[in-house]
């Protein structure tokens, strides 16, 4: 009896070990392409540039929203596609939706007014980005753009690829995100969580408060 049972303390220690090294090489292969795709920045021609959404005060852009909307502005005049769609709802309280204030602020930086179309509608990367699906099967958008920060690139990609949606990632290089290496050090984990989260749920991680836009 008891050579058996130590011979099922071996066995369970073995499936344990096991079990820690997949999951160790699940969330490191993760924190890796998180990482990886962090730093693509594909400007392949495209139907329209979406800009997802992040804080608004009132109608001004947070500094993070801004460093995305500057950054989709670019690419609008670089040719990367005719319209920036702007996406994002409103909080409770809010005057304006993100997708709003998006428009407003691209408008008055000089984009023209019928090269942007808001989206007022998604509390999370998720709705936001299933609310893009559903205008671009009505307008006939066939490929996009996304506009976010670098370490929510992979997850953006990946909800906007599962809605229908064919997509790249632009990610913007400015902003507080990007400030120091602290800083991406947080998102990058902050991220590997929300996206591991996703794929076993594939609902959004803003219950986790990981949630980045």
């Amino acid at each position: 009896m008891v050579e058996r049972g130590t011979g099922l303390q071996r066995v369970a220690v073995r499936v344990a070990v096991g079990v820690v090294v997949v999951a160790a090489l699940i969330v490191g292969g993760t924190l890796f392409r998180v990482w990886q795709v962090a730093r693509v920045d594909d400007r392949s021609p495209a139907d329209v540039i979406v800009v997802l959404g992040a804080a608004q005060y009132n109608g001004d852009p947070s500094p993070v929203l801004g460093a995305r909307l500057d950054h989709a502005a670019q690419l609008w005049r670089d040719g990367v596609a005719p319209l920036i769609v702007t996406v994002g709802g409103r909080r409770t309280g809010d005057n304006y939706t993100e997708g709003e204030a998006g428009r407003d602020y691209l408008l008055s930086y000089g984009i023209p007014g019928e090269a942007v179309v808001a989206i007022g509608k998604g509390k999370d990367t998720l709705r936001s980005v299933r609310a893009v699906a559903e205008r671009a099967r009505q307008e006939g958008w066939s490929s996009a753009v996304i506009v976010s920060d670098p370490w929510h690139s992979l997850r953006a990609r990946a909800m906007a690829r599962d809605a229908g949606l064919d997509v790249t990632v632009s990610p913007t290089r400015s902003g507080p995100v990007v400030q120091t290496r602290e800083i991406q050090a947080r998102a990058v984990v902050r991220e590997t969580a929300a996206t591991l989260y996703y794929r076993l749920t594939h609902g959004s991680a803003g219950s986790l408060g990981t949630e980045l836009g």
